[in-house]
């Protein structure tokens, strides 16, 4: 809601979805969920942080002191490319610090380099928000990677 509110206002709102599927008494639905629960993404001018604050659903913006905190530029850009793509992905529990790092060579999101992991036989690439502590396992095909260690 507060996305599409920003957005209504022209600000550049970011919220990534992951699809998941849940279970009812009756049947079983996939259901598109933020990546990032609580978490809108937007790009704006600091110096309309009262504006944006006072969208209705926003609470606050995150910050050091009273200036805003940026989220680096190459961790939206890589969010965007797993959700554009619509590549299958869910929240990592865990702000990962060790794995294998590798650059993605093929598919959807060539370029990027992140770290890896294995989950249930398929291989999974980490893109983290450095600023929230908080990331996403990607599945990845293991065709596409370079080991960069």
């Amino acid at each position: 809601m507060a996305g599409s509110l920003l957005e209504s206002r022209g600000y550049e709102p970011f919220v990534p979805l992951y699809r998941s599927r849940r279970k009812w008494s009756d049947r079983i639905q996939a259901v598109d969920l933020p990546l990032f629960p609580g978490y809108v993404f937007c790009r704006f001018n600091p110096a309309t942080k009262g504006a944006v604050l006072a969208t209705p659903g926003v609470v606050d913006i995150v910050g050091f002191g009273r200036g805003c905190a940026e989220v680096d530029e190459e961790e939206i850009d890589a969010l965007r490319k797993v959700c554009d793509n619509e590549l299958e992905c869910e929240p990592c529990e865990d702000h990962p610090l060790a794995g294998e790092t590798v650059r993605i060579d093929d598919g959807p999101l060539a370029g990027l380099e992140g770290k890896v992991v294995e989950v249930k036989r398929s291989l999974r690439l980490v893109l983290s928000v450095t600023l929230l502590q908080r990331s996403v396992l990607v599945e990845i095909d293991r065709a596409w990677v370079t080991p960069t260690d």
